[in-house]
C-alpha cells in the first residue's frame, strides 16, 4: 500500500501541470483515455464545478521496485556501556519524576493542613465571639431586669408613701371631725 501511494506521489509530479490544464480546457484535442508509463487517467463527468479525473494505477514494474526501495539505515552497534547510560539516564527520569510527585503531594499536604488550621482558627474564633456575644447579652439581660425591678420597687415604695398618707390624711380628718 504504502509503495502503491509512493508511486502515487511520483507519478503526478511527472505530470506537467500545462497538460492537465490543457485536458481540462480542451477535452477534445486529446483521447479521453491518458496513458502514463504506470496509471491510467480518464476523465469521469463534466460538472459546472469542473472535471474529475479517476487515476488508476498499473502494477509497478520490478525495475521500479528497485527505484522505489528504501533502505534502512544501518543499525549501529551498541556496547555494553550505551545500555548502562541509557539505563541510567532512565532511572534518573524515573527518580526525578518520582520526587516531582512526592513534592506535589507534600504541597497538597501541607495546603490540605493550612485550610485545616484556618478552618479550627475560624472555628475558634466564632465560638468565642458566639460566646462573648451571649455573655454581653445575659449582663444586658440582667442589668435590664435590674432596673425593672428597682423601677417596680421605686413605684410600690411611693404607692406605699400615698398610702401612708391617705391613712393620716383621713385619720387627721376624723380626729377634726370627732
Amino acid at each position: 500500500m504504502a509503495k502503491t501511494a509512493i508511486a502515487y506521489k511520483e507519478k503526478m509530479k511527472e505530470i506537467s501541470v500545462l497538460s492537465l490544464l490543457c485536458s481540462c480546457l480542451y477535452p477534445e484535442s486529446r483521447k479521453n483515455d491518458l496513458s502514463y508509463l504506470d496509471m491510467d487517467i480518464k476523465p469521469i463527468n463534466k460538472r459546472a464545478s469542473g472535471q474529475a479525473f479517476e487515476v488508476i494505477l498499473k502494477p509497478p514494474s520490478p525495475v521500479s521496485d528497485a527505484a522505489h526501495c528504501i533502505t534502512n539505515p544501518p543499525k549501529r552497534d551498541i556496547s555494553l556501556e550505551d545500555i548502562k547510560k541509557k539505563l541510567d539516564a532512565a532511572e534518573d527520569r524515573r527518580r526525578s519524576q518520582e520526587a516531582q510527585v512526592l513534592q506535589a503531594l507534600a504541597e497538597k499536604r501541607e495546603h490540605e493542613r493550612d485550610v485545616l488550621l484556618k478552618a479550627m482558627e475560624e472555628n475558634s474564633n466564632f465560638s468565642r465571639m458566639a460566646e462573648e456575644k451571649l455573655h454581653m447579652k445575659m449582663e444586658q439581660i440582667e442589668e435590664n431586669r435590674m432596673a425593672y425591678l428597682a423601677a417596680i420597687m421605686d413605684r410600690l415604695q411611693e404607692k406605699e408613701k400615698h398610702a401612708m398618707e391617705v391613712r393620716r390624711n383621713k385619720e387627721l380628718r376624723e380626729e377634726l371631725t370627732a
